[in-house]
């Protein structure tokens, strides 16, 4: 028989009683499998439905549910329970993971988002266990994001900043690799030089995560895509970004093709990354802005740049993201901005304070992003 005695409530909130007093067990095996529900005692089961779903989603919620009670059902293909990507260990650069990875990653960080808000408590996969935070340059969100992420997660962050390590000067990449690896889970570390982070992994017997290099960011591109989802759907935006070709550019441009979604880059020629398949680039802003429903723009003087302020300066200063350039794109097209942003320069006030800017939203799905990966790392 069924394990569902009763069903009660159908609307925006349904109420399931089982047969037997396991339904916090069946909470933590659907989320495990991707589906978010709660519980309000041992016996019953709460759902929450959004209040636009598809026959399709709902099919694939009870597949998940009958496979977290272990009984059977018979599903659609389409909609069918799919087989988990493969496991992550380092999580160092988008080229690094499939799509498959990818999409689950951005998957659990929306289920995540969803139980923080509607059904927090402390999630497990790190329980009892300790994070390194390994930061050579200065961060608010990246540092708070992780924090608060490990600490949801049920685990311990212990930040070491530059004046703590001195990595490479007062202990060599390898020494702190397995210096670490005895005493945390995992390493997350903001460094100069993607070519130690590299290092880093080689000799971590741990899993290591890249808080960001001169070469890439892929926490912050993920949060970014996230925010898209959000706001776009299954819709594959086209995504527009103007400015420097630097680390967060080229994360992105990477994750966005992918995942399938149409991205320019639009800058100074000598300013633009290298040639990637599905990437087009463009100095002409009339051309790169047609059309594009995401305006994305970052610091034109990353850390590192500083030497090169005054001529940034000059050549950047015709792709300022202002009200004229906005009028460039989709009518209806959001600004996004991973932050810090100088004010002035490559954004104005009216653009980034506008009802288009939704670089808040970015910024807190950095906190869902990074516990999804640090689950995904280690929880499998």
């Amino acid at each position: 028989g069924s394990p569902i005695a009763s069903v009660r409530g159908k609307g925006l909130m349904v109420a399931a009683t089982l047969d037997k007093p396991v339904a916090k067990e069946v909470v933590d095996k659907c989320f495990e499998l991707g589906l978010v529900t709660n519980s309000t005692d041992e016996s019953t089961l709460r759902f929450v439905p959004p209040l636009t779903v598809t026959e399709s989603q709902v099919d694939r919620a009870v597949a998940i549910l009958a496979e977290a009670m272990g009984v059977s059902y018979s599903v659609p293909a389409v909609a069918a329970v799919t087989e988990r990507p493969a496991p992550l260990h380092d999580f160092l650069a988008v080229d690094d993971l499939s799509s498959a990875q990818c999409e689950n990653i951005l998957a659990l960080a929306c289920e995540m988002k969803v139980q923080r808000r509607e059904a927090p408590r402390v999630i497990v996969p790190v329980e009892g266990r300790s994070v390194a935070l390994v930061f050579e340059k200065p961060s608010l969100r990246t540092r708070v994001a992780f924090e608060a992420a490990i600490r949801e997660l049920g685990g311990e962050a212990v930040f070491l900043g530059r004046s703590e390590i001195g990595m490479g000067s007062r202990e060599s990449i390898r020494d702190v690799s397995c210096n670490l690896s005895r005493w945390c889970s995992a390493i997350v570390a903001r460094l100069y030089w993607h070519k130690d982070i590299l290092q880093m992994a080689e000799d971590a017997s741990v899993p290591v995560v890249n808080a960001l290099t001169e070469m890439e960011h892929p926490c912050q591109a993920f949060a970014d895509m996230m925010t898209v989802q959000e706001i776009f759907g299954d819709e594959k935006a086209k995504i527009t970004y103007v400015g420097d070709g630097n680390n967060v550019a080229r994360s992105l441009a990477k994750l966005a093709v992918k995942l399938g979604y149409p991205f320019t880059i639009c800058g100074p020629e000598n300013f633009r990354l290298e040639d990637i398949d599905g990437v087009r680039q463009t100095d002409v802003l009339e051309d790169g802005l047609a059309g594009a429903e995401v305006v994305y723009t970052d610091v034109w003087i990353s850390m590192g740049d500083e030497h090169e302020q005054e001529h940034r300066l000059k050549v950047f200063e015709p792709y300022q993201v202002n009200s004229r350039v906005m009028s460039m794109a989709a009518k209806d097209a959001v600004f996004l901005h991973w932050l810090p942003a100088h004010r002035g320069f490559e954004v104005t006030d009216e653009v980034i304070d506008s009802p288009q800017s939704r670089v808040y939203d970015q910024a807190e799905n950095r906190l869902h992003v990074q516990k999804a990966i640090l689950s995904k790392i280690l929880n499998g």
